[in-house]
């Protein structure tokens, strides 16, 4: 297992994680993700900790904490062998403060993590989304002060815009807080926006992508065929859970899946294996949370390492996957020259 630096701190990290959304199936929302128990999940860890893969990613709100429940079982007399990243924001309660990144929220968020999932510490705290009714005085403040009592190690974000990541990074800055070194985003073949502002962010200021849901949410798992139905095993069979997810047009998908299926002959790997493989090859990204529903897509996800792909099947990937950004990022585009972004 490769590892590679967390943006600019000293923090590596193994280059796949694995990501618990599937563990518990509590809810209308994830138990169409699965429902992963915990005999099933110390399974999973153990294999994963056989191929060096060290870092679990959660949330609070993963089945209304039963995913960190479960990985605190799962991990349970080898926390030492283990790193665990979680993240908080979202609403974990019904009342007026259980939402959101306020000091108020966040130091009883932790809290709450830190004893569902079995530990006093957190390796990597992320904050879900971003909190515009929360001055990011304060919420930094209060992150540095759980990273200073020992609580967190690094933190991170996710799902931020451009500028809720640099004005956070200016105060950290100024006022010599805690920085974040991560950035949780979505990026796949199938949504490659992160390349447009939040890349050439993360170049400029050392701040590494964790990416989530690198296969499309669900659609390159190499069971979407072009004329076929979906799996009957497919988070994409809830209504709700693909209308949650990113829009990603059938003509565009398929076009992307047949290219994939080509450099997956070419290189007798499967479909996900290629689609992580070209993730692992973009600039800024550090990490990818692989999910699964069982033994063997873990091991097949784990094979997305050890080997990469030739500049000609990169360059395949990257065509069929193109699409004209908006703007000023096309506009910007036309002078490369002098500004080289996206990478």
């Amino acid at each position: 297992m490769e590892y590679r630096l967390l943006g600019g701190s000293g923090f590596k990290v193994p280059v796949l994680s694995l990501g618990t959304g599937t563990f518990g199936g509590g809810g209308d929302f994830f138990k169409p993700w699965g429902a992963t128990d915990v005999a099933e999940a110390t399974r999973l860890v153990d294999i994963c900790l056989e191929a060096g893969l060290t870092l679990f990613d959660s949330a609070d709100i993963y089945s209304q904490g039963m995913a960190e429940e479960i990985l605190g079982q799962a991990i349970k007399g080898r926390r030492d062998k283990v790193l665990i990243s979680t993240k908080a924001t979202f609403r974990s309660g019904e009342g007026p403060n259980e939402v959101g990144s306020s000091r108020f929220h966040l130091t009883r968020a932790v809290d709450a993590s830190l004893k569902r999932l079995g530990t006093d510490h957190i390796d990597l705290y992320q904050l879900h989304g971003f909190d515009a009714q929360t001055p990011i005085e304060e919420t930094l403040g209060t992150l540095d002060d759980l990273v200073r009592a020992g609580k967190i190690g690094y933190i991170g974000c996710s799902n931020f815009s451009g500028w809720h990541l640099m004005k956070s990074l200016a105060i950290s800055e100024k006022y010599g807080l805690a920085r974040y070194v991560a950035h949780q985003a979505y990026y796949s073949l199938v949504g490659r926006d992160y390349e447009w502002e939040l890349m050439p962010l993360g170049v400029d200021q050392k701040v590494s992508a964790v990416v989530w849901s690198p296969l499309g949410w669900g659609r390159l798992t190499g069971k979407i065929r072009r004329g076929a139905s979906l799996p009957e095993v497919s988070r994409l069979q809830s209504k709700l859970v693909a209308d949650s997810g990113p829009p990603v047009p059938q003509d565009y998908l398929y076009s992307v899946v047949d290219a994939l299926d080509a450099v997956a002959q070419e290189t007798g790997k499967t479909v996900p294996q290629v689609a992580l493989n070209w993730l692992l090859q973009r600039p800024t990204v550090a990490n990818v949370i692989i999910g699964a529903r069982n033994e063997q897509q873990l091991k097949d996800n784990l094979g997305a390492v050890g080997w990469n792909l030739t500049a000609d099947q990169i360059q395949k990937l990257d065509d069929a996957s193109a699409r004209k950004p908006a703007y000023p990022y096309w506009h910007q585009q036309g002078f490369q020259e002098r500004n080289p972004f996206p990478v």
